[in-house]
């Protein structure tokens, strides 16, 4: 990999930037405004709106002065974690290879002993019907030798492995599935009602109405 370093001043406290304070003051006042404010005639909407107008200029100074702060550091964050996952890319490989290759030997070694248990049961099925049938055994049961189950924990002077049994689940007829695990998709919903959906089985849809404010 090759070297490189970027050396950044990067503002970190907003608490002591002179326009975010500005803007820190002037919304203190706003908020005094809003809170004496009466509206009681038509004629007091437009202070008002003029108020509202002032607010959503000053949250968008606000949210550009927050991104400024913000920016760098997520780029750099962004930098770092893309460089760590490069780096972190050939030993996750070779913890993935070598779990599926232990956990290939233990699946195998248990087929294996679960079909040697099998053909021992059948033998000894069969001693017991020529038993019941004749009365003895022409010839002796020859049991199959089960192997050894593959222990679950494995020790070693460096550490030490264990085997869980986790389980898992797969949908396969959602028709039956209860109804408290399924979920309601929001987004979809919200997006088909904006777009002029009204009637939909089992969802109310209504209206409320919301003040939109265009700056000038």
């Amino acid at each position: 990999m090759s070297e490189t370093t970027i050396t950044a001043l990067v503002a970190t406290n907003p608490n002591t930037d002179p326009e975010v304070i500005s803007f820190y003051n002037e919304a203190i006042k706003l908020q005094e405004y809003a809170q004496a404010r009466i509206i009681i005639t038509a004629e007091d909407l437009k202070p008002a709106t003029d108020d509202l107008s002032i607010i959503a200029k000053l949250k968008k100074a606000l949210e550009e002065k927050r991104k400024e702060y913000v920016k760098p550091l997520q780029d750099h964050i962004k930098t770092v974690n893309d460089t760590f996952k490069t780096l972190m890319e050939p030993i996750e490989t070779a913890d993935i290879i070598t779990r599926e290759k232990l956990l290939a030997f233990q699946l195998k070694q248990k087929l294996i002993r679960e079909e040697q248990e099998r053909i021992n049961a059948l033998r000894l099925e069969a001693a017991q019907k020529e038993m019941k049938l004749k009365g003895e055994l022409t010839e002796s049961v020859n049991l199959v030798e089960v192997i050894p189950e593959t222990p679950t924990t494995i020790r070693t002077d460096l550490g030490r492995v264990g085997t869980a049994t986790i389980w898992k689940f797969e949908v396969i007829d959602f028709s039956q599935l209860p109804d408290e695990y399924k979920l309601v998709d929001a987004t979809k919903l919200g997006k088909v009602v904006r777009a002029g959906l009204r009637i939909i089985p089992g969802v109310r849809i209504y209206s409320e109405d919301s003040l939109r404010v265009n700056t000038r």
